[in-house]
């Protein structure tokens, strides 16, 4: 190296970081080339978002003086299909998809006791079909269902009212 003068050593220099520039250039042109091609036969990118499944929980409101029951999810990425409430020893009652129940509709689940009483709970099995995450899914659960008759107006006479519905 002793042999070169400084301005030839200069030139050796530059054109050193000119190959390896061109090197990086080449290779950074075959990486994209690679990639390009494989993106071809992929096809589109699909984005796949697993979400976590919620257990359904039910929750009933008293309407209209407690003339009516309206049980609903309490998620609402639950869109309710049809409920299902059944009483020991009485045919199930269905429920459409709004969750809405009337009291004489529930009054056919009550036993010949509840007559006597001036109000009382009933426990019943709620089956519930829902979709979630645009799947069919069907789940039980116990719950309490309150209620109390109510005397009539002026020509007597009483009607049941239902006053709460909970789980147990």
């Amino acid at each position: 190296m002793s042999d070169l003068t400084p301005g030839e050593q200069r030139r050796r220099w530059i054109n050193i970081g000119e190959i390896i520039a061109v090197a990086g250039l080449i290779i950074s042109g075959l990486a994209l080339w690679n990639s390009w091609g494989r993106d071809k036969d992929q096809g589109p990118a699909t984005v796949v978002e697993r979400q976590r499944t919620i257990p359904l929980t039910l929750r009933g409101s008293i309407e209209d003086e407690g003339r009516a029951l309206v049980v609903l999810p309490v998620e609402t990425s639950h869109a309710l299909d049809s409920l299902t409430l059944t009483a020991a020893g009485k045919p199930p009652l269905a429920i459409g998809n709004d969750g809405r129940i009337a009291a004489p509709e529930v009054e056919k689940l009550l036993d010949a006791r509840s007559d006597d009483a001036r109000s009382g709970s009933l426990s019943v099995t709620v089956v519930a079909r829902y979709v979630e995450a645009g799947q069919d899914r069907t789940r039980s659960g116990r719950y309490r269902l309150a209620w109390r008759w109510e005397k009539g107006g002026l020509l007597g006479g009483r009607s049941l009212r239902l006053t709460s519905f909970n789980r147990g």
